[in-house]
């Protein structure tokens, strides 16, 4: 007797869980970084450096997609950022969160859905940054506000 099974359940094409940072103006209409030029990196888990995203700029530079630890409660995302005169301002934003592994079928990739619990940075040129959407898993919705100070 030959006994064949299968799952009706499909995984998911786009399984990646990715935290989405939306640059914001005071008022909190879309910002961009325009003609200034932003470096973002964290580090592995073993504690090197890992760049994310090398050189965004320009006036569709109005939001980051950067990955998030599948198991640590804290990560941390370094940012510089260059204007034309030269000027660059580094800051660090900190992001406590929670982990929950997420489970569709036994044929489907393992992945971990994750709750954002707080965020903050060292405000060298992030002006403030707010959390707006906690749950980070495979839905595109803004997660975290950065507000910019001025430049120039």
């Amino acid at each position: 007797m030959l006994v064949i099974g299968c799952t009706s359940i499909d995984c998911p094409v786009q399984n990646r869980v990715e935290t989405i940072y939306a640059l914001k103006k005071a008022d909190g209409s879309i910002d961009t970084l325009g003609v200034d030029t932003m470096w973002v990196w964290t580090h592995n888990y073993e504690g090197k450096d890992t760049l994310l995203i090398n050189r965004l700029c320009g006036p569709k530079a109005i939001s980051l997609e950067l990955p998030i630890s599948h198991t640590q409660p804290e990560d941390s995302i370094f940012t510089l950022l260059k204007d034309t005169l030269d000027h660059t301002w580094q800051d660090t934003i900190c992001i406590k969160k929670e982990n929950y592994p997420h489970f569709e079928s036994v044929d489907c990739q393992a992945a971990y859905f994750h709750k954002i619990t707080a965020v903050s940075s060292t405000k060298h040129i992030i002006d403030s940054i707010r959390l707006n959407n906690p749950n980070v898993n495979y839905d595109t919705n803004e997660n975290i506000h950065l507000y910019l100070k001025a430049r120039r």
